[in-house]
């Protein structure tokens, strides 16, 4: 027999022999090693434990990126006994679904329980040229940018490269995306944008794991121009994410001078914005084909003057880039408003006039709290719900 089970091996062991300690739980209640997340060769040295040859390795990774199968038992070019040590050791399964509330413009929000029971959400936004699945990094953020709804969940922890896959994984189950589901004609899902819940860039070592695995071309196979990841500015970890990745870079700007960008976003004390922007200019492939995005959410009042926009317009001279200008979307006691449209439009016009693609966001999800800078897990919301009720009693 070519394989056998070692009774005094810890699958845990050689994990973090042969790969980085992760600040998720590998391990499922029943003690199994969670597979999803492991490179090719982490796969293969974890397997080893059982003395199976390297495509033994390579078949089952086929099985989980390219079939999608969750179940050891439908690999069918498996032997039965490594199928039987496989159920009992180790684990391909997805996120427990909590929640899944549908919108009336067609995005869906599911809100997501991970092995330890922590929640996170993620939202598909579908649109007749293409399918955007916008994915979490963590759980809760440790930003506290004050208009986003996120800020407001402290930081619990970060996602595990296999939690990060695990979202896309789920979001292929439930589009049907896997050959397995049957004939279908073209994808729903095609991009995917880090931009859910946290901070990915805070996050790197994990996302760029599981980023990789997506752009494999025996992983996941999404190319890295249908790979978007937003930061909100941490200025050491772009360079880094470009020439490792070579992503799509977006960055979360809000603001035209560092003093309104500070006010609203205290990251900004630490990377100002002169860093941040040397770091954009130079990050890797960016050209005027390939050029990075700009995130401007409008706020009444605050960053929305023709001022304001002509500071904008002055500050991104020299970066190939364009910006997408977001109607805030409200969520109680933010303490903003949104701009009104007039007052968009004629921010738009000064930047089109400056030579800038700026193109005001079409709001999706609204309706369900799944748009932009809304997001935060169920259990946290009906917790502040419960605090917010005893206090007015």
């Amino acid at each position: 027999m070519e394989f056998k089970i070692n009774q005094k091996s810890d699958p845990e062991m050689s994990l973090q022999k042969h790969a980085e300690k992760f600040s998720a739980p590998r391990k499922d209640a029943s003690g199994r090693v969670q597979l999803v997340g492991l490179s090719l060769e982490e796969m293969q040295a974890v397997l080893s434990e059982h003395q199976l040859p390297n495509f033994r390795s390579k078949q089952i990774w086929n099985w989980i990126y390219q079939r999608g199968i969750t179940d050891f038992n439908a690999m069918a070019n498996l032997p039965k006994e490594l199928r039987a040590i496989l159920t009992a050791h180790y684990a391909i399964d997805r996120p427990a679904l909590i929640t899944e509330q549908k919108s009336a413009d067609g995005t869906i929000k599911w809100l997501l329980g991970m092995s330890d029971g922590q929640q996170v959400e993620m939202v598909f936004i579908p649109t007749p040229q293409r399918g955007t699945l916008c994915v979490s990094s963590q759980v809760g953020c440790t930003l506290t940018c004050k208009f986003c709804h996120t800020g407001t969940q402290p930081l619990v922890r970060n996602l595990g490269p296999h939690e990060i896959l695990q979202q896309v994984m789920f979001a292929k189950d439930h589009l049907n995306e896997w050959p397995s589901s049957g004939e279908k004609e073209g994808r729903d899902l095609t991009n995917i944008v880090m931009m859910g819940m946290g901070e990915p860039l805070y996050n790197y070592d994990n996302v760029a794991k599981a980023l990789k695995i997506c752009m494999h071309p025996d992983g996941l196979g999404i190319s890295k121009r249908h790979i978007t990841l937003s930061t909100s500015g941490v200025v050491p970890q772009i360079h880094q994410c470009g020439e490792e990745l070579g992503v799509n870079l977006a960055v979360s700007l809000h603001a035209p001078n560092d003093d309104i960008r500070s006010d609203i976003m205290p990251i900004n004390n630490k990377y100002p914005l002169a860093d941040l922007l040397d770091a954009c200019r130079h990050y890797p492939g960016v050209s005027p084909i390939r050029r990075i995005t700009f995130e401007y959410v409008m706020l009444d009042g605050v960053n929305d003057s023709d001022d304001n926009a002509r500071q904008l317009a002055k500050l991104l001279v020299d970066i190939p880039c364009k910006l997408n200008l977001i109607p805030f979307n409200g969520w109680e006691n933010s303490g903003f408003e949104c701009s009104p449209m007039e007052r968009i439009e004629s921010f738009a016009k000064i930047l089109e006039n400056a030579g800038y693609d700026a193109p005001i966001r079409r709001p999706r999800g609204r309706d369900i709290l799944a748009a932009c800078g809304q997001l935060k897990s169920a259990s946290q919301r009906e917790k502040a719900n419960k605090i917010t009720a005893t206090e007015t009693l």
